[in-house]
């Protein structure tokens, strides 16, 4: 019977760790190439009498522990200060030991994940549940006690001879010969497979759904659902005037945040000077800034005429004699404390945004009141486009 099959190599046996290390390092020096040691605890030495080269699969680890470190500092750095920054506990946008914790746990995630599926893969390239090992008394005897060594046929040294006398020189207890297993065919599409299958899905199926939908509502699963917390605009019954959402404590102030020198006060002591120049760009976001918190009271080219008429009194023109003659500072300090009926603007514009606008109501100011060399420069101007 066993001069049918295929023979898979011849396997050796020893007793002793100091054995085996004597057996792999002289079958390494006979330059064998295929074959493999097989023992029941890690012995030390082995991958220097069998002359491994050191594994490749920490650069494996290596590679995808920076990427997940890497990964996670940029996604943290995108979305917390460029995409939707966040001030939290007065902590800076880019909070380096806050981002710690993430940054060394998607570091060991990856890590983990790349060195056990490249290790399954590319190094042992996948479970092989047909070896011609398995089920051997070779393998059994390995499994518990002993210590072996098995050449394989494909070797180009393979010599069954040979290999039996070297095997007995250097004192194996006991010589095996392997042989391939036979194949074995086995139908998948099978009824009772398909019908395995048909109870696993629909135990699934019912299991997922009593478990998000009935046992995640009942105590003590649905303490994530019903939190002592305070929803974005909804009343509280833990303050006194029943405000969930809070105002900062008075007298606080953000890091990185400098308050406004005169707020409170009806003009600045001092002139205050505009620090931004009317580019392109500023008059864009000045003109973008206007239109929404200052046209519908001011007009949309500042003289005054209010949208909201009827509602509100109208508003004194942005053009008149004592709003040209205003300093910039005075503009600015109208819109962060407010002037009679207006309210104060602080909280809805950033101090660019304020600068922008003032940038911008100056260039209404000048279009509406233009001089005689304003006239002048715009006629010697070249005309580019027709249509305009």
């Amino acid at each position: 019977m066993e001069q049918n099959k295929k023979v898979f190599g011849i396997a050796a046996l020893y007793d002793s760790p100091n054995a085996i290390i004597k057996a792999a390092k002289t079958v390494t020096d006979k330059g064998y190439k295929n074959f493999d040691v097989h023992s029941p605890y890690p012995v030390h030495g082995m991958d220097k009498a069998m002359k491994l080269p050191p594994s490749k699969l920490g650069f494996v680890t290596l590679a995808f522990g920076l990427s997940g470190a890497a990964i996670a500092l940029l996604f943290m750095y995108w979305t917390m200060t460029i995409d939707y920054p966040m001030i939290i506990g007065g902590k800076p946008f880019f909070s380096l030991p806050a981002f710690i914790p993430v940054t060394f746990e998607l570091t060991v995630l990856l890590a983990t994940l790349s060195t056990v599926i490249g290790m399954v893969t590319f190094f042992f390239y996948f479970p092989n549940n047909s070896h011609p090992i398995h089920d051997t008394n070779y393998m059994k005897s390995v499994s518990i006690d002993k210590f072996g060594l098995c050449i394989e046929a494909d070797d180009e040294k393979f010599n069954e001879e040979e290999i039996n006398k070297l095997f007995t020189d250097l004192g194996a207890i006991k010589i095996e010969k392997i042989f391939f297993p036979d194949k074995l065919n086995v139908k998948i599409l099978e009824p009772k497979f398909i019908g395995l299958l048909l109870i696993v899905a629909a135990f699934v199926s019912v299991s997922t759904y009593l478990h998000l939908n009935k046992v995640l509502y009942l105590v003590p699963f649905n303490w994530m659902m019903d939190q002592g917390r305070l929803d974005v605009q909804s009343s509280s019954e833990l303050f006194g005037d029943k405000f969930g959402m809070r105002n900062p404590v008075k007298g606080t102030v953000a890091r990185g945040f400098m308050p406004y020198e005169y707020q409170g006060v009806n003009e600045p002591t001092s002139p205050l000077s505009n620090p931004y120049l009317p580019t392109k760009e500023n008059l864009s976001l000045g003109e973008k800034k206007y239109n929404s918190f200052c046209s519908p009271c001011h007009g949309n080219l500042g003289d005054g005429d209010s949208r909201l008429r009827g509602q509100f009194p109208l508003p004194p023109s942005l053009h008149s004699s004592k709003s040209r003659d205003w300093l910039d500072g005075n503009l600015y300090h109208v819109i962060v404390n407010g002037q009679n009926v207006m309210p104060s603007y602080s909280s809805q514009l950033s101090r660019e945004e304020r600068w922008a606008i003032v940038n911008y109501i100056r260039v209404l100011q000048r279009a509406k009141n233009a001089s005689e060399a304003d006239i002048q420069e715009i006629k010697k101007e070249p005309v580019t486009n027709v249509s305009e």
